[in-house]
């Protein structure tokens, strides 16, 4: 059933697409009933992990095998599984889209997934040892498994209703990994926060989805994708208009754009390899492909393009300007993916769907590397500070500079990382570079291809996406300075150690993909594009533009020149003190009060807070405590109903039942009291009565008889 002969030549493996989210889901479950039993013995970490990985891996192969058969059947197929909803017009199957567009995810999804997946075997070892709790070793495979299936579902769907069951799957799973420690962060309850926070703010946007597919059915009577699109000409342009409107607020809560961004810098409450996968390879890439996959409908739709493009382009400035003043290591990442995404939804919001994916693809690559080196430098800086608590001199040390704690993702903490975390290191300055746009690395070629998109599209985005990637080169230059270079800064830092090979070994595959990675949509071969084409009928194919190449390259250069000028060698020796007497970022002197708005991220967050949270949390107080207790509880229930009950049942029983039904019942015992002496009148003890009685009553029924 798996495996069908082709007519002409070759071999289709089509019908093996349920197996990209049958595998995934055989994993988590194998891991959720022996996963106790196997942490039980010695191998149970690397058994489980084993597990989860190999399930993630064997759906890289299906994928891999799927992208075969297109070679050979471009068109591609749809691989009905089984009926779902039929109810009156909806009839929504359960049947897979295989096409180079949903392969391309697939591919890419679970083959950065399967390394996360294998580097979170070393990873979670020690994070669940530093958290205090090795049980829930299982429950993080069990969930990343899940998180991959819910990803499939998405990207595999033939209609919206299905991939809408993947959009909330992976919102689903986002709110259990990143909440994954919940008992930690700040208060005890700030990891459970940052969970809920992204959960609700997906919500938002997942209102916004749901409008969309309620107007495509009522205005199309389908919601297949190749229904949709075809019907779609024929559709008032006003509706076509509000239904990727409406698309567009679901990629801003998903893809993290302006203005519902603000979930994902808090994400990284979750371990590191969930920051990795949610910003590389599954949910915040979802609107990305929610667009590409749509773009037949936005194409009839240009002004909502140019909304889309301005979205996008706005959030990739605003969030690289934020990156600049960043101290978390992983903060400063995850405002450099919002950015990037920024990059990819203007492009497909242009129209530019081939570099938006190829962008999407890339970035996967590069991004998911900067994540597992961040995660790679943290761990190595924590393991600095075991080692110098347990060593006499250095803990005396430790307390002399008042460092019995660093925080292990603060950069100021770190410095000198590239002595004892080569692998680590070297690994990380390829993702960092591919970021910045350094050719002839994958981010080059793909963040190049929207420049250039943008500046024969429109020129406002194309400024917007040329400054942010200047910024980008500017914060990513920063950050390595800090992080690798100089002297170590803290203790810890100074004794940090090189991760397992079973961390460093997925750095090594990213980084040689980050390098590697550019051929697949090489300058005047446009491979990658060739390969879309048969899915995005309306995509647009640029040409590869010499002067925005050199001009975006020339400002990456630039703003690494600038960033070793501000964080080099000079500020580099001034970092040996203890933090106490440190001198501040050399940044915040040159951009003044700009520095602390950045720094606060132009306390977006505050104002969210004054806007909406604070008089929704009013609202919420006066609903409970004036309507629901006062009114409701206390006037209502205790006033109105109780009081009002308790008169009525007094008049039931004083009024009512005592006149009334008492009344009642008196008077017919009167009255039978008085019908009874009447009759009593008639009893006279003579027999002549009695017999003169009979008589008449005789004569009356003869009478009766005869008449009758």
């Amino acid at each position: 059933m798996f495996l069908s002969e082709a007519s002409s030549s070759g071999i289709q493996f089509f019908n093996l697409v349920p197996l990209v989210v049958l595998l995934p889901v055989v994993g988590l479950l194998i891991n959720m009933i022996l996963g106790d039993r196997l942490l039980a013995r010695s191998y149970g970490e690397m058994a489980i992990g084993t597990i989860g990985s190999a399930a993630v891996g064997l759906a890289f192969l299906v994928a891999v095998l799927l992208g075969i058969s297109l070679m050979n059947y471009p068109e591609g197929q749809i691989v009905y599984l089984a009926d779902w909803i039929n109810i009156g017009e909806l009839n929504a199957n359960w049947a897979f889209q295989v096409d180079t567009l949903s392969v391309t995810m697939m591919l890419t999804v679970t083959g950065v997934g399967a390394l996360i997946h294998i580097y979170s075997i070393g990873y979670m070892h020690e994070d669940v040892r530093h958290n205090g709790d090795p049980s829930r070793f299982k429950r993080f495979f069990v969930f990343m498994n899940l998180f991959i299936a819910a990803m499939m579902v998405l990207v595999s769907a033939d209609n919206y209703l299905m991939l809408f069951v993947g959009w909330e799957g992976v919102g689903l799973c986002s709110y259990l990994l990143i909440g994954f420690w919940y008992e930690k962060g700040k208060d005890g309850i700030g990891n459970a926060v940052a969970g809920k926070k992204a959960f609700i703010t997906n919500r938002i946007g997942d209102f916004g989805m749901l409008i969309a597919i309620f107007l495509m059915f009522w205005a199309f009577g389908s919601l297949n994708f190749n229904i949709v699109f075809e019907k779609a000409p024929e559709v008032a342009s006003g509706l076509i208009i509000a239904i990727t409107l409406f698309m567009l607020v679901g990629v801003t809560g998903k893809s993290a754009q302006i203005p519902l961004y603000v979930w994902l810098p808090d994400a990284m409450a979750g371990p590191t390899p969930v920051s990795a996968l949610i910003h590389a390879a599954t949910m915040v890439t979802a609107g990305v492909y929610l667009i590409a996959r749509s773009s037949e409908l936005f194409a009839l739709a240009p002004e909502v393009q140019l909304i889309v493009g301005l979205v996008g382009a706005g959030t990739g400035l605003f969030a690289a300007t934020i990156a600049l003043a960043q101290f978390d290591i992983k903060k400063v990442l995850a405002y450099s993916t919002i950015s990037q995404l920024g990059f990819m939804v203007a492009s497909v919001g242009m129209g530019a769907i081939v570099a938006g994916i190829f962008h999407l693809v890339a970035h996967a690559f590069f991004k998911a590397l900067l994540f597992l080196g961040a995660g790679s430098v943290i761990q190595g800086v924590e393991r600095g500070q075991h080692h110098a608590e347990h060593d006499k001199r250095l803990n005396a040390d430790i307390k002399k500079r008042g460092e019995e704690y660093v925080d292990p993702q603060d950069i100021r903490n770190m410095g000198g990382i590239r002595n004892t975390m080569k692998v680590t290191f070297w690994t990380y300055i390829i993702g960092a570079l591919a970021l910045a746009g350094v050719p002839p690395l994958v981010g080059f070629i793909s963040k190049d291809e929207i420049l250039a998109e943008a500046q024969d599209i429109n020129m406002l985005i194309y400024i917007f996406l040329t400054i942010a990637a200047f910024l980008t080169a500017f914060y990513i230059g920063r950050q390595v300075f800090y992080v690798y270079f100089g002297k170590s800064r803290t203790i810890p830092a100074a004794y940090a150690s090189e991760s397992k090979k079973v961390m460093t070994i997925p750095l090594i595959a990213l980084a040689f993909l980050t390098v590697v990675g550019g051929s697949l949509n090489l300058p005047q071969i446009h491979s990658f594009a060739k390969w879309l084409e048969h899915t995005l009928h309306h995509a647009h194919l640029g040409e590869f533009n010499v002067q925005v190449a050199a001009i975006s390259t020339g400002l990456a250069l630039i703003a690494l020149f600038l960033a070793w000028l501000v964080y080099g060698r000079r500020y580099q020796a001034q970092q040996k003190l203890p933090a106490a007497e440190r001198p501040d970022d050399p940044l915040r002197p040159i951009l003044g009060p700009v520095f602390t708005l950045l720094e606060n991220k132009y306390w977006v967050d505050e104002v969210y807070w004054t806007l909406f949270l604070n008089p929704y949390i009013a609202l919420s107080k006066f609903l409970a405590d004036v309507i629901e207790w006062r009114f409701w509880h206390d006037w209502f229930h205790n006033v109105v109903l109780l009081n009002g009950y308790n008169r009525f049942t007094e008049w039931l029983a004083t009024a009512f039942d005592l006149k009334v039904i008492d009344g009642l019942a008196n008077g017919l015992a009167r009255w039978t009291e008085r019908f009874a002496a009447w009759l009593r009148r008639s009893e006279t003890g003579y027999v002549r009565n009695y017999a003169l009685s009979v008589f008449l009553g005789l004569v009356i029924i003869i009478g009766f008889l005869i008449i009758r």
